[in-house]
């Protein structure tokens, strides 16, 4: 609660409080303040101390004020991204603008450290998951005077480390995803490479079809190269094929991004049947489709991937090491067909030249000797222990799953607004993911995304049903 001092009123702690979450991303541009009386509440203080709050806010440009309706964060870009808002749209209308999708709110709330406490909408482990002997070793057995000097002192190779390339080819044998070394590029990590992907394949104003939900930062990259955004409704089994066949039909969308295993923020995994008919799409449409394998040290390597049944003709694998391994290191990759190697290669090249050598290096080391290996499965193993924990916590306070718990995040109906809840919680310490960044539309959502590794506690959900029966 605000308590006054004599440094610093309570309008002016109040104004703070506000500025600092909206220069933090934690309010994304267009969010709604609350209305006077319920911040008052809320905060404990007077509705003329809101009020005055308020308008400092108004007069340092952070929000503007709209008649008959509130306060809003103001928004300050002018970009515009193109998505279709229903099945009904997609079968007779075109995309429709509206305003951009500000991921950088859900990249920000994701790492803002708000306090110590364990926070229910990280997209990542927690560091004390991930800590390990054998990087640090993985690091020193690459980083002899001798390699230190010969690394360090030119570019690396254009398509990446050879090394770890020859272990990524391996390791995608295990999944049924056949592809040699030289159909390997690494990148600086994941999001890197499917940035590679767009700008290899597309020009501003091409459709994409993504799936929906969805992540955000996807939703956000592609509309900043220009491209036309189709949101794909996303079911247990994969995507709905209505939808899609519908865009074909329609827009002649040049790709399709989806996560096949591990979806986030469902948990859905794809089956065979479903990825049957979306390769059929694929050939009968002309369009190529890339596959966010981010999740993949989390699953059974018989999951079903595209990638696999397709062979790589049509798609293209996309993954990386941030989730289970080192986000710092920064490292991944993407596989692709032979005949389309050289156009990737020449796009990584324009932006990056090359990628570290040496991380690089100590990460094939980390694959070869099985470390890699046997931490995934210590990983998944406790992952397992504390996905149990979450939901049965979950259910105890009166929430339900809007999908089977599977993988990091469990999908939470909540009953109420999630954009106002996550505003209210945010007082008591905590950051979650509301559901409605998780959609190529903003729009009033009651779901929210949890990471089963940061929701075992009691002390949140107690914190989180307190706050909910309020909202």
């Amino acid at each position: 609660m605000l308590m006054k001092t004599a440094s610093q009123s309570l309008t002016e702690q109040l104004c703070a409080r506000f500025a600092e979450r909206i220069r933090s991303r934690l309010l994304a541009p267009g969010a709604r303040l609350p209305s006077v009386r319920l911040c008052a509440e809320q905060q404990g203080v007077s509705v003329s101390t809101v009020v005055a709050s308020y308008d400092q806010l108004q007069a340092q440009g952070l929000v503007v004020a709209r008649k008959n309706r509130g306060f809003f964060v103001r928004d300050s870009s002018p970009n515009l991204a193109f998505v279709g808002s229903s099945r009904a749209q997609a079968a007779i209308k075109p995309p429709i603008a509206i305003g951009p999708v500000d991921a950088s709110t859900l990249i920000r709330g994701m790492f803002y450290k708000v306090s110590d406490k364990p926070q229910p909408g990280m997209g990542v482990f927690p560091p004390d998951w991930l800590e390990t002997s054998f990087m640090p070793a993985a690091v020193r057995k690459v980083t002899s005077a001798k390699a230190l000097r010969e690394f360090s002192l030119q570019y690396g190779e254009p398509l990446g480390d050879a090394g770890l390339r020859r272990a990524l080819s391996q390791k995608l044998g295990a999944l049924s995803v056949h592809a040699v070394p030289e159909q390997i590029i690494t990148t600086v990590g994941a999001t890197h490479a499917l940035d590679i992907v767009s700008r290899t394949l597309l020009r501003p104003g091409d459709c994409v079809m993504v799936e929906e939900p969805g992540w955000a930062v996807e939703f956000a990259r592609l509309d900043a190269l220009g491209m036309r955004i189709l949101p794909v409704p996303r079911r247990a089994e994969g995507p709905d094929l209505e939808v899609m066949a519908q865009y074909c039909q329609l827009h002649q969308p040049k790709l399709f991004v989806s996560v096949s295993v591990f979806h986030n923020p469902t948990g859905y995994c794809l089956t065979p049947g479903s990825a049957h008919r979306v390769l059929q799409l694929a050939n009968q449409h002309n369009f190529h489709i890339v596959e966010d394998d981010t999740y993949s040290h989390l699953a059974p390597e018989h999951a079903t991937r595209l990638c696999a049944l397709d062979g790589l003709q049509r798609t293209i694998y996309v993954s990386g090491f941030a989730k289970i391994l080192a986000p710092g290191w920064r490292v991944g990759f993407l596989a692709a067909p032979p005949d389309m190697v050289e156009r990737l290669l020449n796009t990584k090249l324009l932006a990056t030249l090359t990628t570290p050598a040496l991380l690089e290096k100590a990460l094939a080391w980390c694959i070869d000797q099985g470390q890699l290996r046997r931490h995934a499965e210590r990983i998944r193993t406790r992952l397992e222990q504390a996905r149990a924990r979450s939901v049965k916590l979950a259910l105890a306070h009166g929430c339900t799953f809007a999908a089977e718990p599977a993988g990091l995040f469990g999908w939470v109906e909540t009953g109420v607004d999630t954009d106002v809840l996550a505003q209210r919680v945010l007082d008591e310490g905590y950051l979650i993911a509301p559901g409605a960044l998780f959609h190529a539309v903003r729009k009033p959502c009651t779901l929210m995304r949890i990471n089963f590794a940061t929701t075992q506690e009691s002390a949140f959900w107690s914190v989180f049903a307190r706050l909910r029966d309020k909202v």
